[in-house]
């Protein structure tokens, strides 16, 4: 289980903490998580209410956009790595909700799956974002790290091009960039 630490497996979790309610939605307890995260005052826990409502397939709230910023990505992550399939598909289904608070959340999908190498996932996630936030720098760099790892050279180096184009000083591009012209 990839929310727990391997090494310390006799973890013991305080009641209505973060964690408890973390550990409810392994155990599919999604009513318990989501009063765990309503007793509990802090940014986190108002994200987790409003990640649990989506789960659950309803909202009360909306996010903000900088829970959404900030806490998304972990908690997709979190299902992800946990297989929870059935949650991942729930809240896949919320995006378009959440982009008109947030337009960065393709992308912060498409790196989940990138990171998860869910590839086919991840550029299509891009593609979305592309289309909502062309002049994303970050953005570009992902579609260049894709594409060389594929070894579609041609492509990547179009894509680091266009993320210096937004910001000519992202030294990772410069530096990827580099390494695909040393190739020639």
């Amino acid at each position: 289980m990839f929310f727990f630490d391997i090494e310390e497996n006799d973890s013991i979790f305080k009641p209505r903490s973060i964690e408890h309610a973390y550990l409810a939605i392994l155990n599919d307890d999604l009513k318990t998580a989501q009063a765990v995260f309503e007793s509990i005052d802090s940014p986190r826990a108002m994200w987790g209410k409003t990640f649990v409502d989506i789960l659950m397939g309803y909202l009360e709230r909306y996010p903000t956009y900088f829970e959404i910023r900030n806490f998304m990505e972990i908690d997709l992550d979190f299902l992800v790595k946990n297989e929870k399939i059935n949650y991942v598909e729930q809240f896949l289904g919320s995006l378009e909700l959440l982009s008109e608070i947030n337009r960065e959340v393709y992308k912060y999908i498409a790196r989940v799956m990138y990171e998860n190498k869910l590839y086919n996932a991840s550029v299509e996630y891009m593609e979305k974002s592309k289309k909502l936030f062309y002049k994303d720098p970050e953005l570009h760099f992902m579609f260049a790290k894709y594409y060389a790892g594929i070894g579609e050279y041609k492509a990547a180096d179009f894509y680091l091009s266009e993320c210096l184009k937004f910001v000519p000083d992202y030294f990772p591009a410069i530096k990827m960039k580099q390494d695909i012209n040393n190739l020639d």
